[in-house]
């Protein structure tokens, strides 16, 4: 078997170049065809989020192209462009390829030679099913997160959710209904109702305490860019779906989701925390579900986000994402793996996801 040709440019060729982007969107349909990894959405994430100095690493066997990375590189090592709004890594790869393999290949093939690790981050075990550990390759839980099956009916769903669960949702909506409160589900997948409903969007995340850390989206920053142009582009496809929750006329929850090829995946998520006893997020929940049932369209809902404590009330499916980390000596890995332990002991449990992403970092 030829081995592969690797070659690294700036991340920015794969803005400019239509055949790399046809390659890139060819991988991605071969492995998960997920609609946040097309390269729309990540040429998009590139230009508003990129730091500068991003690579593009291309490998080849023959004149076909099997795998592309794109990489952030840091002092001594590397790791795979990962801006919070992407929820895994930006790579995609032929599915007749190891990861953990095709990592160190492209971390000892000489277009990296001041790399002496190279992390791919946030990685779906159902995209590349999670091997063992090695000398040099490493794997690191980064978070849990959570999926609905949509199989058979809603009502066969629902009589298997939780005896509390099902009695409160029943309670606060006869209450909204006695109190003369219409309630309704709205959903917009058309082009010209994406930048309205990411305004609304924000508004309500304004109202909550991602804006005391900067971090709500609204339309003249980088997050309502990124969000409005994402879902513009992907309604223009057929592939944008956002989901209101109204009392009285007015949003009280939203949720905004990307379909493709079965799969509904809900980016972002967000409701009014002033009538949080009324558990509107959870009367959104309920509706976009009972109408996948409906429909017969998607099969399997994703949240892709770390699972809390209300994700299981809806569902019992649950996986773990994780980093996979490559080192160019296996005695680097062992130094690596003395450092994160002992900055472990003294962490809490949410900095020990980061601790693993970031272990590699040191120079042994």
């Amino acid at each position: 078997m030829q081995p592969l040709i690797w070659k690294n440019v700036l991340a920015t060729a794969l803005t400019q170049d239509a055949a790399l982007q046809a390659d890139w969107d060819r991988l991605n349909a071969e492995r998960g065809n997920l609609p946040f990894l097309s390269s729309e959405a990540v040429v998009l994430a590139l230009k508003i989020f990129r730091k500068g100095g991003e690579q593009l690493l291309t490998a080849h066997r023959g004149d076909r192209c099997l795998a592309m990375l794109l990489l952030t590189e840091g002092r001594w090592r590397c790791h795979t462009f990962q801006p919070s709004q992407l929820p895994l890594g930006a790579w995609v790869a032929s599915t007749e390829l190891s990861i953990s393999t095709l990592a160190h290949s492209a971390l000892t093939s000489g277009v990296l030679p001041l790399c002496l690790s190279m992390s791919i981050t946030q990685m779906d075990p159902l995209l590349a099913p999670r091997e063992s550990d090695s000398l040099q390759n490493r794997h690191d839980d980064y978070i849990e997160t959570a999926w609905v099956d949509i199989v058979g009916t809603f009502d066969e769903y629902w009589a298997a959710r939780g005896k509390n669960l099902r009695q409160n949702m029943r309670k606060q909506r006869n209450k909204l209904i006695a109190e003369g409160s219409t309630l309704e589900m709205r959903v917009w997948r058309a082009i010209g109702d994406m930048q309205a409903a990411i305004a609304r969007y924000g508004e309500l995340e304004s109202k909550s305490w991602k804006a005391q850390e900067g971090t709500a989206i609204e339309l003249n920053n980088s997050q309502g860019r990124f969000y409005s142009t994402l879902f513009e582009n992907a309604a223009a496809l057929g592939e944008a779906a956002v989901y209101e929750y109204f009392f009285d006329g007015k949003v009280v929850a939203s949720n905004l989701c990307l379909q493709r090829a079965g799969t509904l995946v809900i980016l972002k998520t967000t409701y009014d925390e002033s009538i949080k006893a009324y558990s509107p997020a959870f009367m959104l929940n309920e509706e976009l579900i009972q109408s996948l049932f409906a429909e017969q369209k998607i099969i399997r809902l994703e949240y892709y986000g770390r699972i809390m404590e209300w994700h299981t009330r809806w569902t019992e499916n649950r996986r773990t994402t994780y980093h996979l980390t490559t080192f160019r000596h296996h005695w680097i890995k062992t130094g690596a793996n003395f450092v994160a332990k002992r900055k472990s002991r003294s962490a809490t449990p949410m900095q020990l996801t980061d601790l693993a992403a970031t272990a590699a970092t040191t120079n042994a």
